[in-house]
């Protein structure tokens, strides 16, 4: 026998019964289910030199990662440095730096960019306490890498490494800690890397009584393996420092507008989210 084609009670009317009882919540994450499985990018396979950015909600890769990828960095760092050096034109044609902390090298690659043609000349040496291998992509014969612990770096070391020994006219710090979730630590070893990355560019530093005195004593016993009072910054020369964000970074910003023409902050549009790092950006070493 033929059911009737008229509704029944376990027919369209019971679809109907349910659909009622679908409530908008419900409709809206079903909705929100469908619109992700549209939008979702699937990640890039990452290589160990990769710095593997994710974001926090979909597991993809965002968009400062993906844009380093597409443009050859080794990193989404190479963004930043961009960033500053559109800004402050810190690094010119034939100048001679120095990158503190260079692992994966994205800033050895930006910084070899903006030494400008070959016969211009320059030289860009990154030091790290692992080995990094020189990015082939936007990197020449001028980059090279040296494999040394930053903190226990000799002065006159950092000065051999230079053209002539006559010292370098940028200094690029991207040292940070390995970030253990204690916060009073971390803030305490990213201040100690800028503080070294401070004493190798400046030299000896001695200190006058004033408001920022007690910031820098605090980490400069712990960061002065050395006695030569030179530093390798050449006068005019601009320097980078990197800290995690915490009440000392004003005492070093104080301290460094005394040594340099100009000093600012700088939270690069890069810089993911969830992070507190900030770039103390010194232009014109007095």
């Amino acid at each position: 026998m033929r059911r009737p084609k008229g509704p029944t009670q376990h027919g369209p009317a019971h679809h109907v019964e349910r659909a009622k009882s679908s409530s908008p919540q419900k409709k809206k994450r079903r909705k929100e289910r469908r619109r992700a499985k549209t939008l979702a990018i699937p990640p890039p396979s990452p290589s160990p030199s990769d710095e593997v950015a994710m974001s926090a909600a979909g597991g993809t890769a965002d968009f400062f990662y993906r844009e380093s990828q597409r443009l050859g960095y080794v990193a989404r760092s190479a963004l930043k440095l961009i960033q500053m050096q559109k800004q402050h034109r810190l690094i010119t044609p034939g100048a001679a730096v120095l990158d503190l902390g260079c692992a994966p090298g994205a800033w050895l690659q930006v910084a070899c960019q903006n030494l400008g043609p070959l016969e211009k000349g320059g030289v860009v040496v990154g030091v790290d306490v692992k080995k990094v291998k020189v990015p082939s992509a936007h990197c020449d014969s001028r980059v090279r890498t040296v494999c040394a612990d930053v903190m226990t770096l000799m002065k006159q070391q950092a000065r051999a490494m230079s053209p002539q020994e006559r010292g370098f006219s940028v200094i690029l710090s991207d040292m940070c800690p390995r970030i253990s979730g204690i916060t009073t630590k971390d803030e305490a070893i990213s201040c100690e890397l800028g503080m070294r990355a401070l004493s190798l560019a400046l030299g000896k530093i001695k200190l006058k009584e004033s408001d920022y005195s007690d910031t820098i004593e605090k980490y400069l016993s712990s960061t002065e393996p050395d006695p030569d009072e030179d530093g390798v910054l050449r006068r005019g020369g601009n320097l980078v420092l990197k800290f995690l964000e915490n009440e000392d970074v004003s005492g070093f910003g104080k301290f460094c507008k005394v040594k340099f023409k100009k000093v600012s902050l700088l939270r690069p549009k890069a810089t993911r989210p969830s992070s507190r790092e900030i770039y103390m950006i010194c232009e014109g070493l007095r």
